[in-house]
């Protein structure tokens, strides 16, 4: 038996007998993981309102070498970006799209997963302070997670064969099977062929340029935003649930 200290973003909840929950946390040492949390359901309950979704918590696990889930036995809020993000629609739709994506990219249960942790932290904290639209939130931290986990889009230079275009324009056609942009030799069948405002914002997003992202226009990025969809959706090989309730 043995107690430890962690800290992590809850990701979801689940129902367990008739007073307990599953609490699934993004941490910063083991990645994600899963946890009982006794009696939580139960108004009388000391911190189960602090182990919702979107809440930033220090917590004690208890450990016990014969069962299959630790234990939760305290709880204390870091931030309760929840408050924020439940009162507006289209953040509390952004925001479980986040959450849903990073546990999808955190497949393996108490492996470290420190960017993942640090890049969920970060958009969460651009969707209370407001100053990002949503959807750029969403997209930028969709687009960052994919290059953490392996699969970062090419959004300027063929990502087959490395190509670059003749001009600074990148190369305009996008497979979303390729891995991004490509150039005519390698344009795979039925390719897309967005705006180029609409690869330069998604660049944008992907590098953190916020100046450009933000004076970026509605049609584009309803284009880039069904670019990223589709690009997450085909590398973790099903569909997001909450994608489609995000306001496009």
């Amino acid at each position: 038996m043995s107690l430890h200290r962690a800290d992590g973003i809850v990701l979801r909840t689940q129902k367990l007998g008739e007073a307990d929950r599953i609490i699934t946390i993004l941490t910063r040492e083991q990645g994600r993981v899963r946890l009982v949390a006794k009696g939580v359901r139960r108004t009388t309950s000391k911190f189960g309102a602090r182990l919702e979704p979107f809440a930033h918590v220090d917590f004690q696990v208890f450990s016990k070498h014969n069962r299959s889930l630790d234990m939760i036995t305290q709880a204390e809020t870091i931030a309760p970006y929840g408050e924020r993000i439940v009162s507006d629609y289209s953040r509390y739709t952004a925001g479980t799209a986040m959450l849903e994506t990073a546990e999808r990219l955190t497949d393996a249960e108490g492996e470290p997963a420190v960017q993942q942790y640090l890049l969920l932290l970060g958009g969460l904290r651009a969707l209370t302070a407001g100053e990002h639209a949503p959807g750029l939130v969403l997209d930028a931290f969709i687009l960052r997670s994919m290059a953490v986990a392996g699969y970062a889009p090419s959004f300027h230079d063929c990502a087959q064969c490395g190509a670059e275009p003749a001009d600074d324009a990148p190369w305009r056609f996008f497979a979303v099977p390729a891995g991004g942009v490509v150039c005519p030799s390698c344009k795979p069948p039925a390719s897309a062929v967005p705006q180029r405002a609409t690869l330069d914002l998604l660049g944008a997003l992907l590098a953190g340029e916020w100046e450009t992202a933000d004076a970026s226009e509605e049609r584009h990025r309803r284009e880039g935003s069904g670019l990223v969809a589709a690009y997450l959706q085909w590398h973790v090989e099903r569909g997001l649930r909450s994608l489609r309730l995000v306001e496009r």
